[in-house]
């Protein structure tokens, strides 16, 4: 996939604000929200990564100023312009704070904001939608606990036609399936929340899957490394093969996870370096998982070591 179209794909969400008050009673009939888990799906999704403001006056500084203040502000740099990441604190003028449970869980499974914008892609809901309900409700209900803070984010700077979002309905028809994440009943419990934390919450696919020419995923590619959404280098392979995690056991790759220690005595950088932060948070037995998953997919040639 040519960089450009890389870069754009992987621009930040556009959310739109809302005049809907919070809702109080959840549509999906998943009972009481469980707050811990909506923090541990907000971890295991990356939210601070992208949504707190960066710790300096730069906006594209990697370092945040405090996961739990999600106020936006950060900048993804492309050749289509600059796109800005929104405000989801419960703020009710710049965050979600006039955003409802269903307007939440249809931006995060259909892309669509509480105005009826479509969202642009690079906000994972493609991988979003795999989210069991019952998680998005606790993520939500997690975001409302945190402190409402207004906060400036500047309009999305981008060129013709890339500023036009009608457009993704035809991006939406073709690679927007709305399926949750179903276990596969021939692979073991561990396996199965391996791959439910890579394919919903953790959203790994997005970064290192190559995409077709309009931005799609490529099924047959799936985790085999791509090109750096941002246009720096190439995200690795993480698929069991020599060009990938192949010469990795489940431990190097839950120990990875745990300390960005690779096994030859690399450190994890780059934006897998806020990856790995959030990894080490999770449990040692969701770990174990992703590493089994991992391993058991299968192996794809890196797209990397062939141009070399």
């Amino acid at each position: 996939m040519h960089r450009r179209n890389a870069a754009f794909f992987a621009a930040v969400l556009i959310s739109s604000a809302a005049t809907a008050a919070f809702g109080q009673t959840s549509p999906n009939g998943v009972g009481k929200p469980n707050l811990q888990n909506g923090r541990y799906m907000y971890t295991a999704g990356g939210c601070a990564s992208c949504h707190a403001a960066p710790a300096s006056a730069k906006c594209d500084e990697p370092k945040a100023a405090d996961d739990l203040k999600p106020v936006g502000g950060r900048c993804l740099k492309t050749d289509f312009g600059t796109f800005y990441v929104p405000n989801i604190t419960p703020d009710k003028t710049v965050g979600l704070g006039g955003w409802t449970e269903q307007d939440f869980i249809t931006s995060m499974t259909q892309g669509t904001s509480p105005s009826g914008d479509n969202l642009y892609p690079a906000f994972p809901y493609a991988s979003y939608q795999r989210m069991k309900r019952s998680d998005l409700v606790d993520l939500w209900a997690f975001l409302k606990t945190l402190e409402p803070i207004a906060s400036t984010v500047p309009d999305h700077d981008l060129s013709f036609p890339y500023n036009i979002r009608s457009g993704l309905s035809v991006w939406k028809g073709l690679y927007l399936d709305g399926k949750i994440f179903t276990p596969d009943p021939s692979k073991s419990a561990q396996i199965n929340r391996g791959a439910y934390l890579v394919e919903g919450p953790g959203h790994c696919g997005e970064c290192h899957t190559p995409r077709d020419t309009l931005g799609g995923i490529i099924g047959a590619k799936k985790l085999g490394g791509a090109p750096d959404p941002e246009g720096k280098g190439f995200t690795p392979n993480i698929t069991p093969d020599k060009t990938g995690i192949g010469s990795w056991s489940e431990k190097d790759i839950s120990f990875s996870l745990q300390t960005g220690f690779t096994p030859s005595g690399d450190i994890m950088g780059g934006a897998m370096a806020k990856v790995q932060q959030n990894m080490a948070k999770l449990t040692k037995d969701d770990r174990d998982a992703i590493a089994a998953y991992l391993k058991s997919i299968p192996p794809v040639e890196s797209q990397h070591s062939k141009k070399k």
